[in-house]
């Protein structure tokens, strides 16, 4: 493994250059009025009529070797407050523009769109994002890792979108104060992005690769400025909150209550491009409720962070190593425990530097005996040759004001854990090549899960070839509590080889065969388990998709697990247990108003037994106000005695309302047999101004067998953002 980690290393420099960036040469330049301008999506003011135009885009999808078929002209100009755009989207081919809903940040796959891409560091790694769909839903997101967008992250901005048969137009005003640049810079990095469903054709201003999304920074252009920005200004804000609970847990047979709570948020900039954050007894009530799974896998699941204040810059701290090892995961902070305070520093330092640092208190739960405990990170990454970097990550946790002295509290919850880790991240300036290569040492009291870990991989993706080697090693006494490692102690070689063919008409635009593998051992090299499969990959001219594999299982059980997760019985330690099976997955086109995806998976599973999982997504969209949305999961499990034959579905459906791209109204319910739960969540949120909101937000749980109560809620939410 040394060995490897060594020749990736040298691989890494070889492939890396500081090549100049691809499309530097596609300028656009952009002049300063002082004419005003109305954003109403009308665009007749005197202001777009001496801007440059950004015209003759290039197609991305299906097929990157032509221009765009439709036709798009971008202007750009600014004042000493903010910058002002305005898009026109032709339709040459005729018909109705599709979008799923008003809703914010929406699905990008599924609405005709237009994305702004900027890079005001011209760092090809870092930037934001802004956009509308064509009803005027908007999008923005902060971006990372060379282009992907966080929309988690909002700021104040404003836009409105008009239509008619020939054309949509979007117009907005982006503050300066609402992003970060450098003072006295002159050329930022920017791209258009175009996506229209009617005529299945992605298309940017600047020519990219189909294998590589249009958010892509290393095919931005240039944006000229006439002269330097304005000086960004300190920017303060204040986000207070008040809130009004009622609620009643029915299982623990307890009382109505009612709770009133106060907090907010604090964001400073600290530089142009450095901010300050800070919460104070925060509350996450409004945050969407998670996604239930069927659950048959013999290690943690991982659920996605959806609390606001953890997922801002948030790719500084939670990108770290690799999504089943992970130094730090958020979650681990302040589920089921109030957090009292926290702070994050987190930014650019200048072109090259990164920091981010964060620290979060909890308070201590008398009933459990858990101490109050401190959550440290800190992190920082430099940019090096065109678009890698290298970054390091210390994680601290830290218990402290015991209940009392007991050992045994003490060993159920350490005094402290800590993760020390440096990782490499490659970028090649053409985005054909990318990995990544870390170590992470634990340190934990009296040397009890004081361990190491060491991951690597080189990646490529061509139009036609894409391939990718790992491995994986991560110590027996290896502890992240403040992190996601669901397994220790193995060693692990994966990798996978695929290629393309193309199709120049016709209904496919490309198909292809990928092989994929995976290996486990434990650390005498000894294995453990592997999944082989063998998968072709068709998508079709219309954006619909088709996929088949085959695959081979095998698997030494490391501890006794129950393969229905029923809690019927447990496979013992050491059991060795081969299968195969047979799969498939198909999504429709999204142009449609009614869409629909189904998969499949027919073969073997434990104890030479029988699977069948049956899994499908429907949906149907009056547009822009109402999606539906039903997904189905079925899973019918033979094994011997006593198990023998189980079933169980999973069964979720979503009403999104938006009755205007402010007003929203979403109810989630969720069925499932596996954990015998019924969940409802209705959230009703109104966005009265910018980045401020009202939600009422209801919550109620049910056993499914007997069918009775478990717990319920309902919250009343108001925030507001003051700045200046």
């Amino acid at each position: 493994m040394h060995k490897f980690l060594i020749c990736f290393v040298v691989l890494c420099i070889a492939f890396t250059s500081n090549a100049q960036k691809k499309n530097a040469s596609y300028r656009y330049y952009i002049k300063k009025t002082t004419l005003p301008i109305t954003i109403d999506g009308i665009g007749d003011d005197a202001a777009w009529e001496t801007a440059d135009v950004a015209k003759d885009f290039f197609m991305v999808l299906p097929m990157d070797t032509d221009k765009a078929n439709e036709k798009s002209e971008i202007r750009m100009t600014y004042d000493d407050r903010n910058i002002y755009l305005l898009a026109t989207f032709y339709n040459s081919t005729k018909g109705t523009n599709f979008v799923e809903s008003l809703r914010r940040d929406f699905s990008f796959g599924k609405n005709d769109n237009f994305l702004l891409f900027i890079d005001p560091f011209n760092n090809q790694t870092t930037g934001f994002s802004f956009g509308s769909n064509a009803a005027g839903a908007q999008w923005d997101g902060t971006m990372f890792a060379g282009g992907s967008v966080d929309l988690n992250w909002d700021t104040k901005w404003v836009s409105e979108v008009t239509r008619d048969e020939e054309k949509w137009v979007f117009e907005m005003a982006l503050p300066f104060k609402s992003i970060r640049y450098k003072d006295g810079v002159t050329e930022w990095g920017i791209n258009f992005s175009r996506l229209d469903l009617k005529s299945s054709e992605k298309s940017s201003w600047t020519p990219i690769p189909r294998q590589f999304p249009t958010a892509s920074l290393a095919y931005t252009g240039t944006l000229v400025w006439d002269r330097p920005p304005p000086a960004p200004r300190t920017n303060f804000s204040v986000i207070p909150y008040v809130l009004g609970t009622v609620e009643r847990d029915l299982e623990a047979d307890g009382d109505t209550e009612t709770d009133a709570k106060i907090g907010g948020d604090v964001k400073f900039s600290l530089t142009s491009s450095l901010n300050l954050d800070l919460t104070v007894n925060p509350d996450f009530s409004q945050v969407e409720v998670d996604r239930q799974v069927t659950n048959l896998d013999r290690f943690e699941l991982f659920f996605p962070e959806r609390r606001q204040f953890f997922l801002e810059n948030s790719d500084l701290f939670a990108d770290f190593g690799y999504p089943t090892i992970r130094p730090f995961f958020s979650r681990r902070i302040g589920l089921g425990v109030p957090i009292r305070a926290g702070a994050r520093v987190s930014g650019n330092l200048d072109n090259n530097w990164r920091l981010g640092i964060m620290d979060m208190q909890t308070a201590s739960v008398d009933g459990t005996g858990l101490p109050s405990q401190n959550f440290g990170v800190v992190t920082l990454q430099r940019k090096v040759f065109s678009r890698s970097s290298i970054g390091l990550m210390f994680v601290n946790k830290q218990s402290f004001n015991y209940l009392n002295s007991s050992d045994s509290l003490r060993t159920q919850f350490p005094k402290f854990n800590r993760n020390l880790g440096v990782e490499y991240n490659l970028a090649s300036s053409n985005n054909l090549w990318n990995g990544k290569a870390f170590f992470l040492q634990s340190f934990a009291p009296q040397q009890v899960g004081n361990g190491v870990t060491q991951a690597a991989h080189l990646e490529y993706k061509s139009r036609k070839w894409n391939w990718r080697i790992q491995e994986e090693w991560v110590g027996e006494e290896y502890t992240a509590e403040v992190g996601f490692v669901p397994r220790t102690g193995y060693v692990k070689f994966n990798s996978y080889l695929g290629y393309l063919f193309f199709s120049k008409r016709g209904k496919i635009v490309s198909h292809g065969p990928r092989l994929n593998a995976f290996y486990f051992f434990n650390e005498r090299f000894k294995q453990t388990d592997h999944t082989t499969f063998l998968e072709y990959l068709i998508d079709f001219r219309n954006r619909s998709s088709l996929n088949f594999f085959i695959s081979d299982d095998y698997v030494e059980l490391l501890d006794p697990f129950d393969p229905t997760r029923l809690g019927i019985a447990e496979l013992d330690t050491g059991t060795k247990h081969r299968w195969n099976a047979f799969g498939w997955e198909f999504a429709s086109r999204p142009q449609s108003l009614f869409t629909y995806s189904f998969d499949g998976r027919l073969g073997g599973y434990y104890l030479d037994g029988n699977r069948t999982s049956l899994s499908t997504e429907l949906g149907y969209r009056f547009q822009p106000y109402v999606s539906l949305s039903a997904n189905l999961n079925y899973n019918h499990i033979r094994l011997p005695a006593p198990w023998n034959t189980n079933e169980f579905w999973l069964i979720g459906s979503e009403i999104d309302i938006t009755f205007t791209n402010k007003i929203f109204f979403a109810n989630l319910f969720q069925y499932n047999e596996q954990s015998k739960n019924l969940n409802v969540n209705s959230r009703f949120q109104w966005r009265y101004s910018p980045a401020s909101d009202l939600f009422l937000v209801y919550t109620n749980n049910y056993f499914i067998e007997p069918f009775e109560g478990r717990n319920w809620a309902l919250t009343l939410k108001f925030t507001y953002w003051f700045n200046r």
